[in-house]
């Protein structure tokens, strides 16, 4: 998993898994996790900044589904809200394989995909509610972009942080990154010496207790 260049907050949320970002949205009282997007490899992961976009049923005549991706810069994650769909599919081996030659991050959907296999092959994170073969072609369209977002109940914005592994995806809003990440990094150290304490033959409810550990994800007032 690549981050682009120069973006230290893109590195310090690959460095971390999704629960440690989970447990600290709980703390901060942040709703970042995106409920029912999951990976369609469990080895893939991903991090980078949003690049939106919103789809809505097909006009007659039909507007474009995938014409985008040419213009979405390297490095970034694909955000597609399809409402949630699963009746249609907004992404499909073509787009997968230019997003892939492109060094985009990889791609989060609400909604479905389709062309499994390729993704698979290529190793490109894809992250979305399911997956089925029919086409979204005459049925939805694309109606923004670099607007705001739903994604599994998460409000995603152009620029925003995500971050995917095997437990699903996690959205961290811009404006509250740096929060967000120094809680995550905390409660990352204390779980981290819990682990140390206890393989040094310490029991768990005593590390638990001497690295505060019931006080880690409990939210602020």
């Amino acid at each position: 998993m690549s981050t682009p260049g120069g973006d230290r907050n893109v590195a310090r949320a690959a460095a971390l898994d999704t629960a440690t970002l989970s447990d600290a949205l709980d703390r901060l009282r942040i709703v970042g996790q995106c409920e029912k997007i999951k990976p369609r490899d469990l080895r893939f992961r991903l991090a980078g900044r949003a690049f939106t976009l919103q789809y809505g049923p097909a006009a007659n005549p039909p507007g474009t589904v995938g014409d985008y991706i040419d213009d979405v810069p390297p490095g970034n994650v694909l955000a597609l809200d399809n409402a949630g769909r699963e009746d249609a599919t907004v992404w499909g081996d073509i787009l997968t394989e230019i997003a892939h030659r492109r060094g985009l991050a990889g791609t989060v959907i609400h909604g479905i995909c389709r062309d499994v296999s390729l993704c698979l092959e290529l190793g490109y994170p894809v992250y979305s509610r399911d997956h089925w073969m029919r086409t979204g072609k005459d049925r939805v369209q694309v109606i923004s972009s670099g607007t705001p977002v739903d994604l599994g109940g998460v409000r995603v914005c152009a620029g925003d942080l995500l971050r995917g592994d095997a437990d699903g995806v996690i959205g961290i809003p811009r404006g509250r990154e740096d929060e967000v990440l120094e809680v995550a990094e905390e409660i990352e150290r204390a779980e981290n010496e819990i682990r140390a304490a206890v393989r040094a033959g310490m029991r768990l409810d005593e590390a638990r207790r001497q690295f505060n550990y019931h006080q880690l994800q409990r939210r602020g007032k």
